[in-house]
């Protein structure tokens, strides 16, 4: 068979049909045949997409494919180390897509782990036709901006419920993605690296048969706030056209040790000068002191022992964001207050019992008994204390630890998530929501013999399949979670999350004197409103 022929033989057994080759096609088969029969044998495996860079080969699973470790940007190291993301080098062949990819350098379980190797996404995607372009959904994970991996959420409920293509992304943490120096220039590479996975998904969408005119970038806790930071960011406009924002608005601020157990009031952004002066005492324990040169010296410490430093481990170390800089012009909080944000639809709201899940780290340097609490009091709010104390008395809550955490969920993250929403909702369109299942298995670790209740990170296993720790739901909680993903996907899809078959969600109307909040709960009737201001005491923390 001549190579005419044999093209024409792999296009017609993929549904094509190309009758013979003419004098005119000869030279142009001749020219591209290589091309066009590797395009043409990959439609015929759907374990395998072509992106900008090279092929990927994923998993098939029933319903739906999976492609891991795809990099959307070259390795930061050596001298692309505190760099913005570089493209990526190009490949030919089928790139293996079914291992996890390296996770960014953290402490886990055993120590420093990962690799500075880390820039990678991972794509879920349903498997046969669809009825057109799928909705894109972009996942940033939590931790703190110090913790945390793409692959941990194995999102194919989402996808395969919502018929929608969702990407899970690594970025670059702690002193990697947040490093600042007067002698570096622009920093904010977490948040550079987010905007890179961004720009790969509208450039491969259209691959993996998603709609890059219609991405929802969402996140959760450090996700969040990045999510957020976005929707004030210039450079983000055009790269996503819905938000959802779990438990990370960038209304979020805390006292002093109001929030984390020896940490200073701050919120979750700095000033430039700020991180440069960690930067500084960075480069101070390493010996990087001349100016010409101190960014080619710290670019050689070894990862491990640059997470390991003191400044980077003392708080607030390189936790947060940097605003007055290119891509982050102002505080996140007085961009929301004056209306300077992108506007596209925002789902967005926290837990029932968000505070419970930062209680431990309190215990752990001294058992909160009814001293602790309130020594604790006083340390966060001063001349205040005793307004504190009055609207939290001890008598309420069956422990010391309960009413701690009460008083952080409220203060640090519920009131400001509402705050951020009536901001949010003067000018674009908000759907609010309260995630109140009391007895959602616990992912993070609690105070003995303290209820975990529906706190920070609880909603997680309600919407991914989680690889560590997994989570299994009882079957009030399978309902409760098909519900979410119903309305997450549809949120995605439309901009609003009301369907068929889902309970009624209203709008939220920040100039209303109680704005519609959807509590999400197990039990009859257990979806529906709730007056979150209320129940959380945001006139009082507002009045503070």
């Amino acid at each position: 068979m001549n190579r005419c022929r044999s093209i024409s033989w792999a296009v017609a057994t993929s549904g094509l049909l190309l009758w013979g080759c003419t004098a005119e096609t000869k030279a142009h088969v001749d020219e591209a045949s290589h091309d066009t029969l590797a395009q043409d044998m990959d439609a015929l495996d759907e374990s395998i997409v072509r992106t900008g860079s090279g092929p990927v080969k994923g998993a098939l699973f029933d319903g739906y494919r999976t492609f891991l470790g795809i990099p959307y940007a070259a390795p930061p190291v050596g001298v692309l180390r505190w760099h913005a993301p570089a493209p990526a080098t190009a490949w030919t062949e089928a790139r293996d897509a079914t291992k996890t990819p390296n996770v960014c350098p953290q402490f886990g379980p055993s120590g420093v782990a990962g690799d500075e190797d880390c820039l990678y996404l991972n794509v879920t995607t349903p498997r046969g036709p669809s009825r057109g372009p799928r909705p894109v959904m972009v996942w940033l994970h939590g931790g703190g901006n110090y913790a945390g991996f793409g692959h941990r959420y194995d999102p194919h409920r989402l996808a395969v419920t919502g018929d929608a293509v969702v990407v899970t992304a690594n970025y670059r943490l702690s002193v990697f993605g947040l490093f600042a120096h007067p002698n570096l220039g622009d920093t904010n590479f977490t948040l550079q690296d987010q905007q890179a996975a961004l720009r790969w998904v509208q450039q491969n969408a259209a691959a993996f048969g998603g709609d890059p005119t219609n991405v929802t970038f969402f996140g959760e806790s450090a996700g969040g706030l990045s999510v957020c930071a976005h929707l004030t960011s210039p450079s983000a406009s055009g790269l996503f056209q819905r938000a959802a924002i779990q438990s990370g608005m960038c209304t979020t601020d805390w006292p002093n040790q109001g929030l984390n157990a020896t940490g200073p009031a701050a919120s979750g952004w700095v000033l430039p000068q700020e991180a440069e002066q960690v930067g500084l005492a960075t480069a101070k324990v390493f010996g990087c002191t001349d100016p010409a040169t101190a960014i080619d010296c710290l670019r050689k410490v070894p990862a491990a022992a640059l997470l390991t430093s003191a400044p980077v481990l003392t708080l607030p170390g390189f936790a947060s964001p940097v605003y007055g800089t290119p891509i982050l012009p102002e505080h996140p909080a007085a961009a929301l207050a004056q209306g300077h944000f992108l506007r596209v639809p925002v789902l967005a709201g926290s837990n029932l019992d968000e505070g419970r899940a930062f209680v431990r780290a309190f215990d752990d340097i001294k058992p909160i008994t009814a001293e602790r609490y309130s020594q604790l009091l006083q340390t966060s709010y001063a001349e205040k204390a005793d307004a504190v104390a009055a609207y939290y008395p001890l008598a309420q809550y069956d422990s010391p630890a309960l009413a701690w955490a009460s008083v952080i969920t409220d203060r640090v993250i519920v009131c400001p998530t509402l705050r951020g929403n009536r901001l949010l909702a003067a000018h674009t369109t908000v759907y609010a929501y309260e995630f109140a299942d009391r007895a959602a298995p616990a992912l993070l670790p609690i105070p003995a013999g303290m209820p975990a209740g529906a706190m920070h990170t609880a909603e997680l296993p309600y919407l991914f399949d989680l690889t560590s720790p997994s989570a299994t739901l009882a079957p009030a909680q399978q309902s409760l979670a098909a519900t979410m993903v119903g309305y997450w996907t549809r949120f995605a899809r439309t901009g609003n999350p009301n369907g068929r078959e889902l309970p009624a969600w209203t709008r939220f109307r920040g100039w209303n004197a109680t704005p519609y909040v959807q509590s999400l709960n197990t039990g009859t009737n257990a979806i529906g409103p709730v007056d979150l201001g209320a129940e959380h005491r945001c006139d009082f923390w507002e009045s503070l």
